[in-house]
């Protein structure tokens, strides 16, 4: 296989922006060059501008191409969630399991590690949000599946954090008790409050307990006020915790984020999530969760009552969005779906890295996708040089 210099594009590795150049061959990085070497034995491609990065991470992917986890979980099923997002520009997912029933979650443990057994890419494990949630910040789920924690929902969760690289379980912390959060926690479970209408105090307890995520913040929890700062007070101002934030400019205001982007402590810090449906990377209108209906409808999805249901939303968008309408640097927003997500669950992805696999993108300098590269092959490309 023909080394490949990729040339004529800024870099960002994980960390920072600058110029250079990516030698790719037999499907992994090489090197990183300075932007004016010339390699005899490589191909040269000019990017003629833009941007080259790390292929995005997303940690909350309920479905794509046409289908939700919830329809199947099966191997089938996560190839084609796979095959969508690689075309949106994400090379690793974290599928997410909806609240559904006792067997649902069990079949998608199952599916996940016979993907993985299978050799199957671009799967990082698994995130199950609820059952375990409050009732009363239920949003789109199905309230007749939300229910308290057994014993036997703990055990199994516990087992299925040593079957899987990766369980994240999002709970409310005022549901699930505190001990139960510690065991979790302990055994490896990525622990996300969310969901929850839980005050300040037990948002604390449950992250000294060992939960270090929130989901989707200020989505469906306690909200932050003068006298009682809720889920989102301790999310901000705890830097044990990240943030997944879905920034499509329905579920959370720009303005809104640009307060929480410069409240939030570290060194746990906001990262972007799709909360991607079954029509991500399709031209379906409709679908169906739990049964009901889910319309979709100038860039939102929603219930027959209005209640938001996931999000239509893609991540180089959310990232033009962190950009122009929150006013975050570049490198920030870029660092918000590659490097950080990944750390958040220890996974080794999300830079660009000699010896890495060649999972990159293409940007344009505005943040619009012009081409995706899986292990060096381009996937989808709308630059004409890369073939």
């Amino acid at each position: 296989m023909t080394a490949v210099l990729y040339t004529g594009a800024r870099i960002f590795d994980g960390w920072r922006l600058y110029p250079a150049s990516v030698l790719v061959d037999s499907g992994r990085i090489a090197a990183i060059v300075g932007p004016d070497k010339k390699l005899p034995h490589a191909t040269h491609v000019d990017l003629d501008g833009g941007i080259l990065a790390p292929g995005l991470v997303d940690l909350q992917v309920n479905g794509g191409g046409g289908i939700l986890l919830n329809d199947a979980p099966s191997v089938e099923t996560l190839r084609r969630m796979v095959a969508a997002h690689e075309r949106l520009g994400v090379a690793q997912i974290l599928p997410t399991l909806i609240t559904d029933s006792v067997e649902k979650a069990f079949q998608a443990v199952d599916s996940v590690e016979q993907y993985l057994i299978q050799g199957g890419q671009g799967i990082l494990g698994l995130h199950l949000e609820g059952p375990h949630l409050n009732p009363v910040r239920k949003g789109a789920h199905d309230a007749g599946l939300v229910r308290p924690m057994t014993d036997e929902d703990e055990g199994f969760l516990i087992r299925s954090a040593a079957r899987l690289p990766c369980l994240m379980v999002t709970l409310a912390p005022e549901i699930v008790p505190i001990e139960r959060i510690a065991r979790l926690a302990s055994a490896g479970v990525i622990v996300s409050l969310g969901h929850s209408d839980c005050d300040l105090r037990t948002a604390r307890d449950a992250i000294d307990a060992g939960a270090r995520v929130v989901t989707h913040l200020f989505n469906a929890m306690s909200q932050m006020g003068a006298r009682s700062p809720g889920l989102v007070g301790a999310a901000l101002t705890d830097g044990r915790v990240h943030a997944g934030l879905i920034a499509d400019g329905v579920h959370v205001d720009p303005a809104t984020i640009r307060v929480a982007f410069s409240a939030k402590a570290g060194p746990g810090g906001l990262f972007l999530v799709s909360d991607s449906m079954a029509v991500a990377g399709t031209d379906l209108m409709a679908f169906k969760l739990n049964g009901r209906d889910i319309r979709r409808d100038n860039g939102r999805l929603t219930l027959a009552d209005g209640t938001l249901a996931g999000a239509d939303l893609d991540l180089p968008r959310a990232m033009r969005i962190m950009v122009n309408q929150v006013g975050v640097p570049v490198q920030h927003a870029l660092a918000m779906a590659t490097r950080l997500p990944a750390e958040v669950i220890g996974a080794r992805a999300g830079c660009l890295m000699a010896g890495l696999s060649a999972d990159i993108i293409h940007l344009s300098d505005d943040l619009h996708l012009r081409c995706v590269l899986r292990a060096g092959q381009p996937l989808q490309s709308i630059n004409p040089d890369i073939r």
